[in-house]
């Protein structure tokens, strides 16, 4: 059964770049309505948290994340 919340964090410099290769070799970020509103890359700036952040999931269906400082 895969975890409900993030197992994995992946601290990258530039997180549009990220996002942007991830998604051409096919990974599909999460998309969250408020209080977590995502952007249309699956984005989610501001928070108290990271600068940046956006979430996609493993094969198992885990939560992992690319995130920006």
């Amino acid at each position: 059964m895969p975890a409900n919340f993030t197992v994995l964090n992946f601290e990258v410099e530039d997180i549009e770049e990220t996002v942007d290769q991830l998604k051409s070799k096919g990974v599909t970020f999460e998309q969250y309505p408020q209080p977590t509103e995502t952007d249309e890359k699956g984005i989610y700036r501001g928070g108290s948290g990271p600068a940046a952040i956006a979430w996609f999931k493993d094969p198992a269906g885990n939560i992992l994340s690319v995130l920006e400082e």
